[in-house]
């Protein structure tokens, strides 16, 4: 959907179509003038560095689990002299405690990656949305470097979402 700012001439970019804004050829630059690609090419960069995130995020957790059991194994395998552990100690902290966690550990990366696809599909499209409505709203034209930076907004705003904010007043 498109309305009177568009030149005749126009066709859709290929997706990325990033280029380097400073020093250009004047035919060098890209922009988008329908509503239908500028939510397209903020879904897709939003479906990029939402998910990046997560998959960072769940790679750290599982490294700390995998820590964690290392730390567990080595103890009751090579407990410092004088330390007997008991049956109760030793069944809390696991028989095979590397082994135990990798059959549940790999639900991790899982359940962000679904949680990253869901959030990027949701942020992604109403803001696209949104940008593109105001575009066309105002005959603008919209760079293609726009909605790369709004999907690192989204990305941006769902890592300060996972802080408490605490208020002094």
């Amino acid at each position: 959907m498109s309305y009177g700012a568009q030149p005749l001439s126009y066709d859709t970019p290929a997706f990325p179509s990033l280029y380097w804004p400073f020093d250009t050829n004047p035919a060098t630059p890209k922009y988008l003038y329908s509503l239908t690609d500028i939510w397209r090419f903020t879904l897709y960069w939003t479906l990029l560095t939402v998910p990046t995130a997560h998959i960072l995020v769940a790679g750290w957790a599982v490294i700390m689990q995998f820590s964690t059991a290392y730390q567990r194994h080595r103890f009751l395998h090579h407990a410092p002299e004088g330390v007997a552990l008991s049956k109760k100690n030793r069944k809390l902290l696991g028989e095979k405690p590397i082994y135990e966690c990798l059959t549940w550990v790999w639900l991790i990366p899982l359940v962000y990656a679904v949680m990253a696809g869901t959030l990027a599909l949701l942020s992604g499209s109403v803001v696209g949305l949104i940008l593109g409505a105001i575009y066309n709203a105002g005959y603008f034209r919209m760079s293609t470097w726009t909605p790369l930076f709004w999907g690192m907004v989204n990305m941006l705003v769902l890592i300060l979402g996972g802080f408490r904010v605490q208020g002094g007043l």
